[in-house]
């Protein structure tokens, strides 16, 4: 396997920017997930790095070769697509050995990578049917083992799971993880699903207009967003936006305002607002940071609000609510038994720990 370097890597269709300077590093055996809406760029990107689509500028490494203009064939990588494209007259095997014979790889050692590449995907007892007795899955599966039989020094994989339905793509996340631990593969994986991106990458890129906006582990990426782009995406339900003003007491202690609360921000947070006393912000909460009060007891430093219910979710193990304070709305994520009523009022709990700021013109991550 091998490391993959993006710098300053540009793609223009006309007057259209596709991908505006993208400099990324995927280190070696990583599995990293390019995110964002339709239309980002992410796929683009991805074409690149197999040379189906040519770069208007910059430079792609892979190991330490430069393959700016190395034929799609000769980049050693494997790409899965969002279709299985699989052969339907071809049974399984012949569809994972078909690009060995073309290269003319010897029959015996063929038949060693497919079935190894079969046992690893758990398709040995598949290898005789065709794709059309085969599951969804199990078809995304053979498209996998395609991929592994030519032990590419990279993997590139244009949403492989989109086809599949919510318990099938619960499945082969699983099986992707599975996968990359055992090959020890350099991945690179697009995709618009966040929570695709959040369970399989070691390090996610989000990106949107073209652009990368923040890359880094998913979690620090869902704690510690870089701007509201990144805030809003990466969640679900997404996270909460207010606008209001910061204000800062004769005491010194700092708060936030807006159209239907006010509360004291933690004073070791405070400081971090100085720049922007009596400038409006955006704060941001996502809603699992917003209780009901009963289910809020271990909550250190909070604020209470009292709102109207508009709607609810029932979920099962905890309920969605719906609600606005004045003009305000928000959603929480409040406990199983909270059980609040449409048009009634409802006290709403904010973990003060884990609220964001941010600039409204930049758009960057103050807190």
């Amino acid at each position: 396997m091998a490391r993959v370097l993006l710098e300053n890597v540009c793609k223009y269709f006309d007057d259209v920017v596709a991908v505006k300077d993208v400099n990324l590093e995927i280190k070696d055996k990583e599995f990293v997930v390019m995110v964002g809406p339709s239309g980002c760029g992410k796929t683009t990107t991805l074409r690149m790095i197999a040379g189906l689509e040519e770069i208007s500028s910059g430079k792609i490494q892979i190991g330490d070769q430069l393959i700016n203009d190395v034929a799609p064939k000769d980049r050693n990588i494997a790409m899965v697509f969002q279709s299985y494209a699989l052969y339907p007259h071809m049974k399984v095997y012949d569809n994972m050995a078909f690009g060995l014979k073309l290269s003319g790889i010897p029959k015996k050692e063929i038949d060693q990578r497919v079935r190894e590449a079969g046992d690893i995907l758990e398709l040995a007892n598949l290898l005789d049917r065709y794709p059309k007795q085969l599951s969804g899955g199990q078809r995304q599966r053979v498209a996998l083992g395609r991929a592994i039989v030519r032990n590419p020094k990279v993997f590139l994989m244009d949403e492989p799971l989109s086809n599949l339905d919510a318990k099938l793509r619960v499945q082969m996340r699983a099986e992707l993880q599975r996968l990359h631990k055992k090959l020890e593969a350099t991945i690179i994986y697009v995709t618009h699903d966040q929570t695709e991106a959040m369970t399989l990458g070691q390090r996610i890129a989000v990106i949107l207009n073209g652009e990368l906006q923040q890359v880094e582990a998913p979690l620090n990426v869902y704690d510690r967003p870089a701007n509201r782009f990144v805030a809003g995406f990466i969640g679900s339900p997404p996270m909460n936006f207010v606008r209001g003003t910061i204000a800062k007491s004769p005491a010194g202690v700092y708060s936030f305002e807006c159209d239907g609360f006010k509360f004291d921000v933690p004073a070791d947070l405070g400081q971090l607002l100085a720049a922007h006393v009596g400038k409006p912000v955006v704060f941001g909460l996502r809603p699992e940071d917003i209780w009901d009060v009963p289910s809020s007891g271990w909550i250190e430093q909070k604020t209470i609000v009292e709102s109207k219910v508009d709607f609810r979710e029932l979920m099962g193990s905890e309920t969605y609510v719906y609600a606005k304070v004045g003009s305000v709305s928000l959603t929480g994520r409040v406990g199983a038994m909270a059980d609040p009523q449409p048009g009634s009022n409802f006290g709403l709990v904010f973990n003060l720990r884990k609220i964001h700021f941010f600039d409204p013109e930049t758009q960057k991550a103050i807190i």
